[in-house]
């Protein structure tokens, strides 16, 4: 199985362990510590030996950041996982900080003790966190301080080893560009702006660039490594051999010097000497890896991962993988959802579901020869009140049945070699109320607009942003998380640079994936998220109009549960949409569904609603 659901949060040891480190703080000159959730590469994702956030505090959530300070300790999230902090922390060592509006360096800036010495790990925060944090440490006269080793790192006495995953090569019928030619093009920018070289931080972007995919981290195919990229289109692969193979070692050979992860400081360096000029993204990036150059008299060029927006932009080779994935993703899907619907009330729990349709997905992927790899995240699986948290994550502690008369949310996702997947839907168990369904058609009318956007070029993710939420807003609602998120090509499941969210100033462009996902949330009762990823397609004429528009293009099939729809509150726009979707579903999945009972469940879920 690709999930566990073991508890693994400990937050009986939070005090324990927070004196630890507290201890330490005199010998290291510090009067706080910082504990991020990233490790050394930045990345959602991490290894169990990088877990520290959730070793310390017990919060298992992928965003967050533990300010430990000698009287107070405080584990910022953002809206997301505000429940799930409450029910994972020990509540009398530590306290919730909001992560968005008032992340760490707002709140020392605000309420940091003059003079505070701040100790951090310099391999776990990027650059552009570094001057933040040094700018809101200047307010109060305080010092940050940059540290030899992670305290925690020594306390942690049965941490786990590194991780060693298989690499594989990531043929071009899968990515659509050579390798040789992603760096070509790196290169030749390089040139052109006169740098000698780029840092390739990113894990995912260094998958990309050398059409490879790993196993380190979970869900997340892409090893932990980086690459350093000449300007004379040499490229340096800095990844364990022990995690490559026979052909994977030669195919990379003819692209790159693969070096063992130890050499990354002295080429890095090498490469800095007499004033080169290294292109880094401070966002990504560790501080520590800027120092390297900084020290070696290199200069530092901050500017995006060359990477970054190359690989946010899907060729139609990579468009056309994501569709094939959903069109089997959406078969698998039908497979669990026919299976829930025949089961009784109350006979299921949140756990059994995850389970199923991890199973239907590896079931169908067989039948299908394009094997399931892995999930794309842990499932969300949550009925009743557990819905109404956001990422909720079931444990074999908080597993419960499903019940009569409430609403189950199931948010998954699949690996497969030629796409990633994200979906959420959002089922009526037995009769639901009238309050349940009428909050569930404000949420399919946000998702419907959002399908239905047209839009110039130069239209960013904050622009589309409020068509999710003006239904909701009308009826006095909204959900604290953000209506879309960029989707990779068999690579991260949470991708940016695109985002449809209030924060989002990214120009959306054709290729672009990205997921289309409001939702509503009563904590302590019930929570509704409708799911689908979508693409965005180039500019059309439109009849009668003055100028191209750009819009976007549904990847996902699977019927959204039409018992929880009240049709007049849709327009006749929306109501057309709807009906139109189930008819593209069926015709697209029918083909795929073996089992006559499932086909005819799924001919039945996708009948046109009426007024």
């Amino acid at each position: 199985m690709f999930q566990s659901f073991d508890v693994t949060s400990t937050p009986q040891f939070g005090r324990d362990r927070v004196s630890a480190l507290r201890a330490t703080f005199d010998s290291l000159g510090i009067d706080a510590f910082l504990v991020p959730r990233a490790d050394e590469f930045n990345g959602e994702y991490v290894p169990a030996c990088s877990e520290r956030l959730a070793w310390l505090t017990g919060f298992t959530g992928s965003a967050g950041i533990a300010l430990i300070l000698r009287t107070q300790a405080i584990v910022f999230v953002d809206g997301r996982y505000v429940t799930q902090l409450a029910e994972q922390v020990d509540g009398s060592v530590f306290s919730g900080g909001d992560l968005v509006n008032a992340p760490p360096h707002v709140w020392l800036a605000a309420n940091g003790a003059k003079g505070l010495r701040l100790g951090i790990d310099p391999w776990l925060h990027a650059g552009a966190e570094v001057r933040r944090l040094e700018r809101a440490l200047a307010e109060i006269g305080g010092t940050l301080v940059f540290l030899p080793h992670n305290p925690l790192d020594r306390l942690w006495s049965d941490r786990p080893a590194e991780p060693l995953g298989a690499v594989t090569i990531q043929n071009v019928a899968q990515a659509g560009v050579l390798a040789s030619d992603k760096i070509a093009t790196v290169a030749a920018d390089l040139s052109k702006k006169k740098l000698a070289a780029v840092l390739i931080a990113d894990p995912s972007s260094v998958a990309w660039t050398f059409n490879i995919r790993g196993a380190d981290v979970p869900h997340t195919p892409h090893p932990l490594a980086r690459a350093i990229i000449h300007a004379d289109g040499r490229a340096e692969l800095f990844l364990d051999k022990r995690k490559t193979g026979i052909e994977p070692e030669a195919y990379l050979a003819q692209i790159s010097t693969q070096l063992p992860p130890s050499a990354l400081e002295e080429r890095l360096a090498a490469v800095s000497r007499d004033g080169g000029r290294v292109l880094i993204d401070p966002d990504i990036a560790s501080h520590a890896l800027s120092e390297i150059i900084r020290k070696a008299g290199g200069e530092v060029v901050e500017g995006t991962d060359p990477a970054k927006l190359p690989r946010a932009v899907k060729n139609d080779v990579e468009i056309n993988g994501s569709s094939a994935a959903h069109l089997q993703d959406g078969a698998a899907m039908v497979e669990f959802l026919y299976w829930l619907s025949q089961e009784k009330p109350g006979t299921v729990s949140e756990i059994a579901a995850a389970e199923r349709l991890e199973a239907a997905r590896a079931r169908v992927g067989q039948n299908m020869q394009n094997p399931l790899k892995d999930i794309s995240f842990d499932t969300i699986s949550g009925a009743g009140e557990h819905a109404a948290i956001m990422h909720y994550r079931v444990t074999t502690e908080t597993n419960r049945m499903i019940e009569a008369g409430e609403l189950f949310l199931i948010d998954s996702g699949a690996q497969y070699i030629n796409g990633t997947t994200d979906i959420t839907r959002t089922v009526g168990i037995g009769t639901v109320s009238e309050e349940h369904r009428r909050f569930f058609t404000l949420v399919l009318k946000g998702m419907i607009d959002i399908s239905t956007a047209r839009f110039p070029k130069g239209t960013r993710g904050c622009d589309l942003d409020p068509l999710a939420r003006i239904a909701l807003w009308r009826a006095g609602a909204d959900f604290a998380h953000g209506t879309g998120h960029g989707v990779g090509s068999y690579l991260s499941v949470h991708e940016g640079p695109q985002r449809i969210s209030r924060l989002s100033t990214q120009e959306l462009l054709p290729g672009m994936i990205l997921s289309n996902e409001p939702g509503y949330y009563r904590p302590g009762s019930f929570g509704i998220r409708i799911e689908n990823l979508i693409y965005v397609r180039g500019a059309e004429e439109i009849e009668g109009g003055d100028m191209a528009m750009l819009g976007f293009e549904t990847l996902t099939f699977c019927p959204i549960d039409r018992s929880l729809v009240i049709p007049e509150l849709l327009t006749h726009d929306e109501l057309h949409w709807f009906n139109d979707y189930h008819r593209r579903t069926r015709e697209a999945l029918m083909p795929l569904i073996h089992d006559r009972d499932a086909r005819a469940w799924l001919e039945n879920a996708t009948l046109p609603l009426e007024y």
